[in-house]
């Protein structure tokens, strides 16, 4: 087996087996442990993983065979009992309450944004990591949330007319978030602490705040360099540089205002990363390393410029009484794994099978964490946050948790070091969500819904049933508004009320910011306390309506309100069948705009290794698209080649007119490989095929089976030329 070592009974990957060595386990006897407590696992874990799987698909059949027998005399409560009656809905669990320890500020007593980003880019996590703070003034700016009417234009210099509107808009927030006892900050002539308390100077007079909000300063206290304020348990510094460009024209000498953004971001070795063989992991996991223990850095250049950006410090002041406040400088660090469902060539068993990623993924990822524990670098509480995705039923998050306790016994870890994020996004989890919590009801410190991959998981979950409404209408469906709500009231009926995360989705429009400062405080009126962001600008953004909503305060108004669980499952049980015949212009609408995206997102993962990017859409508007958003695409169009809302022939047709659109969309990419018009050569385009006209064998409609395949068939055919942009693996 080339660039492999027998170690016990499998073979581990030399690229691996190098970088625990030099990196993370030097000493021989510590390595001889682990690399036998790894053994253990395998052994273990693997059967219970693969007896997982199949009864994914036993259930898989179960389900189709059902509708085929009662398509024409469906009844809701002959559907409910029958789910029953195959445990797919499972007997409730008796109430509990969580009960975890060691739980970061971040999570149990702070509301704010949550970022996503692929840990394959160094750059992009590290800019996740340290968009714990973000530059108010920046962020509206450079956005849309400020208009370019009566001459506030974005230019190449600086547009003192958009400046006014962004200070303007800034001190309106100032006066909403922390007022002043008279006057607005508007009129400040300057601010000063005196006897541990901030004052506004108006008209040569000092006027206090109205509330207490007040945490420290940086500088001479009668003329701070920066104030620091909080509210609703978020921090804000107010800068102040008389000499700065921009203080210079204001009245207090204010520069900016940077907000507390993201509380806490995800790291991802999941849907926005192509990782597809050994070297691609082992490069997650060296970024990974350089987070934890503070080495990571990237280097690049802007505007001619060479950069290096390294990860933030944390941020001290002067406090009340002198005492010293430090707040910390980055966003507390998540890692997603992968799922239960995909393998990988890290190791190989006995037989030359490759062993399942989800379980190295948890290994190695924990055991990297774990040797930077006590720097407290990233958790002050010494714990370790994994989230957990696409786990369907109770059985599969037991099955986290049972290797969550083996990987901390082998690691010498205190049990519950590692705690988990649950995803919420399969129909099996969303039916049965409090039976899988109390799985993991000692280490869960995070729920959240996944509209996207939940959606693609309702299609393929019903695909012989009848033919699926169009994606617009899918968002109005009165299953999706169920789940929303069982998920946080699920989550504060089991104690997540300031011990737990309860989460939504992505904003998936990083260029529509006043769209998203419109719609998403929604978030945090449904009672939850994180939401996905695409951006740090986004986060900055998304952290003012944290300012706005008090979100613990809306929680505490829906603690214990009464609901029907039983009608809410009823709702939640809702198959979204199309509710009307569609014209031949809506079907070639909606095929269009299916295979449009699907197309511009796979290009750039099978060609480019890219998991995770903007992808203009039909109407050339970037959209965020990851493997949850392929998912849908690809289903939808399977499920209506199925029901023969449209033909085989009809959908070769579009394909290739859209691999038209694409590649005029990604004309001025150097590395860019057409997909037209010798579509028969082009992997990518062969993928995109695979993945509407295989999508209804492909497991749970999963796309990572095709992705990685015709992934590794694109590295095979490429691995000569020199120059090719890609992942790790190039």
């Amino acid at each position: 087996m080339e660039h492999y070592k027998q170690v016990g009974t499998y073979h581990v990957h030399e690229t691996l087996l190098d970088f625990i060595s030099a990196r993370i386990l030097p000493e021989e006897e510590a390595r001889q442990h682990f690399w036998h407590g790894v053994e253990r696992i395998l052994d273990v874990f693997i059967p219970r993983n693969e007896s997982l799987l199949q009864e994914r698909e036993s259930y898989e059949r179960l389900l189709q065979e059902w509708y085929s027998e009662h398509k024409q005399t469906f009844d809701l409560t002959d559907y409910e009992r029958f789910l029953r009656s195959i445990d797919y809905i499972e007997a409730t669990v008796p109430d509990f309450n969580i009960d975890v320890s060691g739980v970061d500020l971040e999570i149990t007593r702070q509301a704010g944004p949550q970022l996503v980003v692929p840990l394959d880019n160094a750059r992009y996590a590290l800019n996740a990591a340290n968009a714990r703070w973000g530059s108010l003034y920046d962020a509206l700016y450079g956005t849309d949330v400020i208009d370019e009417e009566d001459g506030k234009t974005k230019s190449s210099g600086y547009n003192p007319i958009r400046g006014a509107a962004v200070i303007a808009y800034a001190k309106q927030y100032l006066d909403e978030t922390f007022p002043l006892r008279t006057g607005s900050h508007r009129d400040a002539e300057g601010y000063t602490v005196r006897a541990d308390e901030p004052y506004a100077i108006i008209n040569g007079r000092d006027v206090p705040f109205a509330t207490d909000c007040f945490i420290g300063y940086v500088g001479n206290p009668n003329h701070p360099t920066s104030l620091v304020l909080v509210h609703n348990g978020l921090h804000a510094e107010l800068k102040f540089d008389r000499n700065h460009p921009i203080g210079r024209t204001d009245g207090a000498g204010l520069t900016d205002i940077e907000l507390e953004s993201a509380l806490s971001a995800i790291v991802d070795c999941e849907d926005s990363v192509a990782a597809v063989n050994a070297w691609d992991k082992v490069h997650l996991y060296k970024n990974w390393l350089g987070l934890m223990d503070g080495t990571l850095e990237a280097t690049f250049s802007k505007e001619g410029r060479p950069l290096t950006r390294k990860l933030n410090p944390d941020r001290k002041y002067i406090g009340k009484d002198g005492r010293e406040v430090t707040l910390p400088g980055r966003s507390l660090l998540f890692i997603r794994n992968v799922g239960h469902l995909m393998t990988t060539d890290l190791m190989l068993d006995a037989e030359g099978h490759e062993v399942p990623e989800g379980i190295l993924d948890g290994i190695f990822t924990a055991l990297i964490a774990s040797r930077h524990l006590d720097t407290r670098q990233n958790s002050r509480e010494r714990s370790i946050y994994i989230v957990k995705p696409k786990m369907h039923g109770s059985k599969e998050v037991a099955f986290t948790n049972d290797l969550f306790n083996a990987i901390e016994d082998v690691l010498e870890l205190p049990r519950h070091t590692l705690k988990v994020g649950v995803m919420d996004e399969e129909r099996r989890t969303s039916l049965n969500l409090k039976n899988c919590i109390e799985q993991v009801k000692e280490r869960i410190v995070f729920i959240n819904t996944g509209f996207l991959d939940r959606t693609g998981d309702e299609i393929h979950s019903s695909l012989t049933f009848g033919p699926m409404r169009k994606k617009g209408e899918m968002k109005t469906s009165e299953w999706l508004d169920a789940y929303e709500r069982l998920n946080v009231q699920i989550g504060l009926d089991t104690g997540f009320h300031q011990r737990g995360q309860i989460g939504k989705g992505m904003w998936a429009m990083p260029d529509r910011m006043r769209d998203m400062m419109r719609e998403k405080i929604n978030h945090v009126r449904s009672g939850a306390t994180t939401a996905w962001v695409p951006s740090p600008t986004a986060a900055t953004l998304h952290a003012l309506h944290y300012h706005q909503m008090d979100a613990f305060g809306v929680q505490r108004e829906f603690i214990g309100r009464s609901f029907d669980p039983t009608t809410e499952r009823g709702r939640l049980l809702e198959v979204p069948l199309a509710t009307r015949l569609y014209t031949d212009e809506e079907v070639n609408e909606e095929l269009e705009n299916n295979l449009q995206g699907l197309l511009g997102y796979v290009v750039r993962w099978v060609e480019q290794g890219v998991g995770c990017s903007k992808v203009p859409d039909i109407h050339h508007v970037g959209l965020m698209e990851d493997r949850a958003t392929l998912r849908i695409s690809s289903q939808h169009v399977a499920n209506w080649l199925y029901h023969g809302i449209c033909s085989r022939d009809q959908v070769e047709a579009t394909l290739y007119r859209m691999a038209e659109v694409v590649d005029a969309q990604n004309a001025a990419d150097p590395h860019y490989r057409p997909m037209t018009p010798e579509v028969d050569r082009s992997i990518a385009y062969q993928a995109a095929r695979d993945l509407v006209f295989e999508g209804d064998a492909s497991p749970n409609g999963y796309t990572e089976p095709i992705l990685h395949r015709r992934r590794r068939e694109f590295l095979g055919q490429i691995s000569l030329e020199p120059n090719l942009k890609g992942g790790a693996s190039s």
